[in-house]
């Protein structure tokens, strides 16, 4: 068989076809005609199912399905292959199809033609398709140091064209929406603008898509809390203070220039998060006395003095004094904290 012959059924059908549809669908059954008249348009959202309806008589003779060039039914025939379109089985006064989980390339005109006594007839049905906002690209999560510029990316899709909004949500609590826009900018941030960044997305047609971006800024520690303790002699005393820092602070305690170590001289020290207690299990005479608490991390350091005192001494009972030490110990733990930081 030669190649021609590989043509011929498909050009027989192809002719059946075509004369098939200029039976059906006369020349002038588009919308043009006059005898046509324009419905109102069919709005479903994606994933949702769109029923297509289309009034006949019994005078009707031929009755056709059409989505632009493409031949849907005809009559109770189905042509197209897409098992998303099925015929209802209505009543004898109506021709109606179903689209199942519609999506967006279902949108466009869809036609219901006609033929009553050889008079051609249509109806045409614009199907509009909604797709809920959701969010298809945002930043990660992000960790800077404080003082440093950021950006915060959010972008959203949808239809009609959604709206975009971020809200900031802090450690204490504290909400408020920050931006109706699909960037934040943040210049010189600082430790209070830590937290949780939510983009927000909606169109109405579904509930708000919503992203979380978590923003950790790094900052030096700052002792927030320290208190002087008076323990009589033979007593356990104890001798804490607290300081907030990203990353956490390392702890040491200083008497004077001389650096306590955990189980040493009777004093055992415990660090857990942001505080670090410094315990006496029998405090004695020699214990009495001024001592250092120092936090650091690699973005700086500072330290708080705290008394520990017996029955009867003057002092202040309320806070430690939060003030520098010597510069000989400050100089030794600057250095010992840049050589740390190379490794």
């Amino acid at each position: 068989m030669g190649i021609t012959g590989y043509f011929v059924l498909p050009w027989k059908c192809l002719v059946v076809v075509a004369l098939r549809l200029l039976f059906l669908v006369p020349a002038g059954v588009p919308v043009r005609s006059g005898d046509s008249y324009l419905k109102d348009n069919i709005t479903v959202r994606q994933g949702d199912s769109a029923v297509l309806k289309c009034s006949v008589d019994n005078k009707v003779s031929r009755v056709a399905w059409l989505n632009r060039t493409t031949i849907l039914f005809t009559g109770n025939e189905k042509w197209s292959l897409d098992p998303r379109v099925v015929l209802l089985s209505t009543a004898v006064t109506e021709y109606s199809i179903k689209i199942l989980n519609v999506n967006l390339y279902d949108e466009g005109p869809y036609v219901c033609s006609i033929l009553t006594n050889k008079k051609p007839e249509s109806t045409k049905v614009h199907l509009i398709v909604q797709v809920p906002a959701r969010i298809v690209n945002i930043s990660t999560d992000v960790s800077v140091n404080e003082g440093s510029n950021i950006t915060l990316m959010c972008l959203a899709i949808g239809r009609p064209e959604p709206t975009i909004s971020w809200k900031f949500r802090s450690s204490k609590g504290n909400h408020k929406i920050i931006t109706d826009s699909e960037y934040v900018q943040m210049f010189g941030i600082t430790k209070e603008m830590s937290g949780s960044y939510d983009c927000i997305t909606s169109n109405d047609i579904s509930p708000p898509d919503v992203r979380t971006v978590q923003v950790t800024v790094n900052h030096p520690p700052v002792i927030s809390r320290a208190r002087s303790t008076g323990t009589a002699v033979g007593q356990k005393g104890v001798l804490w203070c607290e300081a907030s820092a990203v990353p956490l602070a390392n702890f040491e305690w200083f008497k004077g220039d001389r650096r306590l170590f955990n189980g040493r001289n009777g004093v055992m020290i415990e660090n857990k998060g942001k505080q670090s207690m410094l315990t006496f299990f029998n405090v004695s005479e020699e214990d009495y006395g001024n001592y250092t608490c120092v936090a650091m991390n690699m973005l700086g350091i500072t330290n708080a003095s705290i008394i520990l005192y017996g029955p009867g001494a003057i002092h202040d009972v309320n806070n430690a004094a939060l003030s520098p030490t010597s510069s000989f110990l400050l100089l030794t733990l600057f250095l010992t904290l840049s050589f740390l930081s190379k490794f």
